[in-house]
């Protein structure tokens, strides 16, 4: 059975990708061609004449069906004797989201086609293209869109099934290579978070976790600070302490910093929920306990960020902090009436045991403003109320900063990867007053996704230096349970970190001088 580091590396390791690049040199090759329909005609786009007329012809008239619309559907026919390829990929290009751009919707055909021809060893991508967005676009929905959590049978499966060589056709276009290296140590971490999401358990617990983080983070030379349950305890970090003290798996909290080289820009942290199993604790959860391993998301996603950023040597400096606990029940779990006390002194009442995150995240919030960091951002599979109020592809996103706000709005837009902006109302937060302590984990139900933002805004507005904070519940859009669709898998889907690693970037742009 291949270990946890292993598995992480693995969605690591991607096919060769290039952009006009040569003949594919892989046994057995493919090419994309977007289907579309106009005026009820279903028409095969090949803007770059990978098709004698013949076959392009034959392949409109019989492809009405394959104009999918959600750009979600591909289908896998042979090419004729007269063609290179020996696969013809054929992928519906109509949506029927009105808001999604050019560069989102080959994104998520990209994706689809990918998935169609992944036991297909050399894929050729000639979709139409009009900028640099479009090129990057295909090249991460291609990625992403092939690869499936290789799980822990006795026998390797999964993986991208035979894909080695991808080539983008963008007519020569001239393209940035650094753009085209941003796409792909985008879609690498995303591919890095589905599998650390998707790991059992029994296996990525918060001390496990925590070596993995450092493992990988040692690869790239980035420094590691590790506080166990020990150090936790001595220093006050009673969040963490008291969700993680039911479990024999004990908590930790993890830094990862990356510092450029020079004089950074700015200085960004990313905090992440890791709980790596959450059974509500002593306040038991009632269903879809088989989906708790998936409560760590913001933590997987906040890990690959910065390691993106540090392959990518982005120019400011980004620190990621993982808040990892276990939140089971047992004979020395906390309790719901108990009051605990946070890092900086702050005492909380403990109304229910199952709103968790908050109190960890809180802990690493008030850890990672002391550094006095520009921008914070925490991401979190937080409240069941987000997927409520906004389903399963749609993030909340709450800010104190209206110019953050429209960045991180603008940013995951981009990236497919959708946030709408929720509102922070002061007086709903005196629900988290509390008679017995400072504040309360929790409010009555209603505006249960806000409430959770305003306790975690209750510590970032306590820092010395109030840093510019947004926070992304991403507790629907963490999971699909249906079925695969565009570049997104059955299982975790990686959200958040291609935001955050955009976010990194657009920051070093804006601050250059």
């Amino acid at each position: 059975m291949s270990s946890p580091i292993d598995l992480v590396l693995r969605a690591g390791e991607l096919p060769t990708v290039t952009v006009d690049g040569p003949a594919p040199s892989a046994e057995g090759s493919g090419v994309v061609i977007g289907i579309t329909v106009a005026d009820g005609q279903a028409e095969a786009l090949d803007p770059r004449n990978q098709l004698d007329a013949r076959t392009r012809d034959s392949l409109t008239r019989s492809a009405g069906v394959l104009a999918a619309t959600w750009a979600d559907t591909a289908s896998v026919v042979n090419a004729p004797g007269s063609s290179p390829y020996d696969y013809i990929v054929l992928v519906g290009l109509d949506d029927d989201d009105p808001s999604a751009t050019s560069a989102v919707r080959l994104r998520r055909a990209a994706g689809a086609a990918a998935r169609a021809s992944a036991r297909i060893a050399a894929v050729t991508f000639a979709l139409p293209v009009s900028d640099a967005a479009d090129v990057r676009a295909i090249i991460e929905g291609s990625l992403l869109g092939g690869f499936v959590y290789p799980g822990l049978h006795r026998e390797a499966e999964g993986g991208d099934g035979g894909t080695v060589e991808i080539d983008v056709l963008a007519g020569g276009m001239t393209l940035d290579p650094a753009e085209v290296t941003s796409a792909v140590e985008a879609a690498r971490a995303t591919r890095m978070t589905r599998t650390l999401v998707d790991l059992p358990p029994n296996l990525l617990y918060p001390a496990s976790f925590a070596k993995l983080a450092g493992e990988l983070a040692d690869r790239d030379g980035l420094d590691v600070k590790v506080w166990d349950e020990a150090a936790l305890r001595g220093g006050g970090f009673g969040g963490l302490v008291g969700v993680g003290q039911g479990s024999e798996h004990g908590p930790a909290l993890v830094r990862v910093d990356y510092t450029p080289q020079g004089s950074a820009r700015s200085h960004l942290a990313f905090v992440g929920k890791g709980i790596t199993y959450d059974s509500g604790g002593i306040n038991l959860k009632l269903s879809e306990l088989d989906y708790m391993n998936f409560d760590m998301s913001g933590a997987a996603a906040v890990l690959t960020a910065v390691l993106a950023c540090a392959r990518l040597q982005v120019p400011v400096r980004v620190t990621a902090w993982l808040a990892l606990a276990e939140n089971v029940p047992s004979g020395t779990s906390q309790r719901p009436s108990d009051v605990i006390t946070l890092r900086d002194g702050t005492t909380v009442e403990v109304r229910d045991t199952d709103a968790e995150g908050r109190l960890v995240l809180a802990d690493a919030i008030i850890e990672a403003t002391a550094e006095g960091p520009d921008i914070v951002v925490d991401i979190a599979t937080l409240t069941g109320a987000q997927q409520i109020a906004l389903g399963d592809r749609v993030s909340g996103m709450m800010a104190n900063d209206d110019d953050l706000a429209g960045d991180l709005s603008r940013l995951a837009t981009a990236a497919d990867e959708r946030v709408w902006r929720m509102p922070l109302p002061v007086d709903l937060g005196y629900g988290l007053r509390s008679r017995v302590a400072d504040i309360a984990n929790k409010a009555e139900r209603p505006g249960g996704m806000l409430t959770a933002a305003l306790f975690l805004q209750h510590f970032v507005s306590r820092a010395d230096a109030v840093p510019r904070w947004g926070h992304l519940d991403i507790c629907g859009p963490a999971i699909n349970r249906a079925k695969p669709y565009g570049f997104t898998p059955l299982g975790s889907t990686g959200v958040g970190s291609r935001t955050l690693i955009a976010l990194a970037e657009d920051v070093a742009a804006s601050a250059q001088p």
